[in-house]
């Protein structure tokens, strides 16, 4: 008897295994009698299976053998063949997900799950429900993955699961602009690592720069980018290539949103170089993407580095657990690459792609997509399209929260929108973008006393 199974005996109703007892002994034509032997007479068999005795490890262990079952059936435990098989089954199913096939390794996970009896093998059923949450995040079901992180958070989960978990909440929180909740949520469980042993980990390297980029995202750029050194300095200690990649990659985003493409190009080119050296396939295409926006955003951009950094993190993601709108905002930073390039066809192409997979979800990429195809009409003589295509741009762009991404489309649309003549939108535009950063106008002045 194991140490699993051990604790299952110590744990079950000493009734429910008398039953169970009986009903192996008489399904096999047995007699108490015929069970008894040295050191176990007929009167503690009864005992055992009126429920006023439990058997010691030793004694069911025999009792086991002699009725020719396996002791799960009687400890209501998962046989060590069939954890074997769970686990596998838990294997296939994040292979599947790590292969871009989230549907499929759903039902993997689900199936595991259905095989392990409440209250055994919690390390495995917390593994699947990990990967049941990525499972949802990779199928675009927002809100259904940020309640399975959730409840592995909240519900118990220990050690690198939960940490795991963490890093999934905080950055699904942040991926629907819950802002506050994604930074609350990442600083909490950051405090409570040193208790662990795991505050110095590639994952809370990770947590860390999530929480930063909500930081970030929410405006207080200064301290997101204390919170990125910090990261830098510990992932350099632990000489992991994946944690300061993750810290690096991060920092290089912050420098190119604060206006400094320039300096966050080598940033981005560093991490890209330590991921390569491992084997993190989805957050290297996630980075080749980040990249080639920045080429894309050089004074002037470098469209062929940019092309190609975008094609080759399409082709990876493929491969990948990536959500459906990862794909799409990588399409529309391809199609804008072949727009700057003056292939307006193959943007036009790409686009109509994109608008298809964000159809009533991510309304900030949509809204810029919207905007893209504002910018195509115009450049085919299409003015009435082009205005229309703005217009619904900024009517996207109203029902998003106030946050810095919405600030800087606000932005730019008020930009593309003065420029083509729509002037009283554009101020428009320009005071939403005010808004959405903080900004807002001092309605009222001090009163002057004339003497």
């Amino acid at each position: 008897m194991d140490t699993r199974q051990a604790e299952l005996l110590s744990a079950i109703d000493p009734a429910e295994l008398g039953r169970r007892l009986r009903a192996a002994r008489i399904a096999q034509g047995l007699t108490q009698a015929d069970l008894s032997g040295p050191g176990m007479s007929v009167g503690y068999v009864s005992r055992m299976e009126s429920g006023q005795r439990r058997p010691t490890a030793k004694v069911l262990t025999e009792l086991a053998g002699r009725l020719g079952a396996p002791l799960e059936q009687f400890l209501g435990g998962v046989a060590p063949r069939e954890v074997d098989e769970i686990r596998l089954t838990l294997d296939y199913a994040e292979l599947s997900l790590e292969s871009g096939e989230p549907v499929e390794a759903e039902a993997k996970v689900r199936d595991a799950l259905e095989r392990i009896q409440p209250g055994s093998l919690e390390d495995l059923a917390e593994r699947g429900r990990f990967l049941l949450a990525r499972c949802f995040e990779a199928q675009g079901l927002t809100d259904d993955a940020i309640l399975a992180y959730e409840a592995l958070v909240n519900g118990g989960a220990t050690g690198l699961v939960h940490l795991k978990a963490g890093i999934g909440l905080s950055r699904t929180y942040r991926e629907s602009g819950d802002l506050t909740r994604a930074i609350d949520n990442g600083e909490k469980i950051l405090a409570n690592l040193a208790d662990t042993g795991l505050d110095s980990s590639d994952e809370s390297v990770q947590l860390a720069v999530s929480v930063a980029s909500a930081h970030f995202e929410r405006g207080d750029s200064g301290h997101a980018v204390r919170i990125c050194r910090t990261a830098i300095a510990k992932a350099e200690a632990l000489g992991s290539a994946t944690a300061r990649a993750s810290a690096y990659w991060n920092a290089s985003a912050m420098q190119a949103e604060r206006g400094d493409v320039r300096a966050a190009v080598p940033l981005a080119e560093m991490a890209l170089n330590l991921l390569s050296e491992g084997r993190d396939a989805r957050n290297l295409s996630r980075l080749r993407a980040q990249l080639g926006r920045m080429q894309l955003a050089l004074d002037p951009p470098e469209l062929e580095h940019a092309r190609g950094n975008l094609e080759q993190a399409t082709q990876d993601l493929a491969w990948s657990s990536a959500s459906p709108a990862e794909f799409a905002s990588i399409e529309l930073e391809l199609a804008r690459a072949h727009y700057l390039a003056g292939d307006l066809r193959a943007s036009r192409d790409l686009l109509m792609q994109v608008q298809a997979a964000v159809a009533g979800d991510a309304p900030l990429l949509a809204a810029d997509a919207k905007a893209l195809e504002g910018q195509l009409c115009a450049c085919a003589g299409d003015t009435a399209g082009a205005t229309a295509a703005f217009l619904q741009a900024t009517r996207v762009l109203t029902g998003v929260g106030a946050d810095r991404g919405a600030a800087q489309l606000w932005f730019d649309l008020a930009g593309l929108l003065d420029e083509y003549g729509l002037a009283e939108e554009a101020r428009d535009a320009y005071r939403r973008a005010a808004a959405s950063a903080g900004l807002r106008a001092r309605t009222s002045t001090p009163s002057r006393t004339l003497v």
